[in-house]
């Protein structure tokens, strides 16, 4: 009356629901990994200006990821950009992890230009006002 025959499509059935419900929860728990992660990059523009706020163009920009928040999820994150500014003054850096940059510009004409930023919003423009070379000194004059 009750054997073993009649437990099979209740088995089978109950394994079914189990495995989707696994395969939901994996898949729900991958979509939140991959929204996190897009969280916690930025979008960076940098406009680079002369003091008096002329475009530089084809000025090289170099950015590089120093420290901060990075997930990987199998896959390598680039943490240096090096890219040179268009006739606006303007380079554009795909996102970015999250944390500490160090943005370099360098400009014909133009001292060259180093600093460190802290960057945790998904969207940040960096002005850059670069000054004009120093005066060579001597001592032998």
């Amino acid at each position: 009356m009750w054997g073993r025959e009649s437990c099979r499509p209740h088995s089978a059935a109950y394994n079914g629901v189990m495995r989707n419900a696994v395969l939901l929860t994996i898949a729900l728990s991958l979509s939140f990994l991959a929204g996190s992660a897009s969280a916690q990059t930025t979008k960076l523009r940098i406009e680079v200006n002369s003091l008096e706020d002329k475009p530089v163009d084809r000025a090289s920009v170099i950015v590089r990821f120093v420290a901060g928040r990075s997930l990987k999820l199998g896959k390598k994150i680039r943490t240096s950009w090096e890219l040179k500014t268009n006739q606006e003054g303007v380079a554009t850096i795909p996102p970015i992890p999250q944390g500490q940059i160090l943005v370099r510009v360098i400009a014909k004409n133009y001292q060259t230009y180093a600093q460190k930023f802290e960057i945790n919003e998904e969207e940040k423009t960096i002005e850059v006002k670069l000054k004009p070379p120093q005066s060579q000194y001597s001592a032998h004059q």
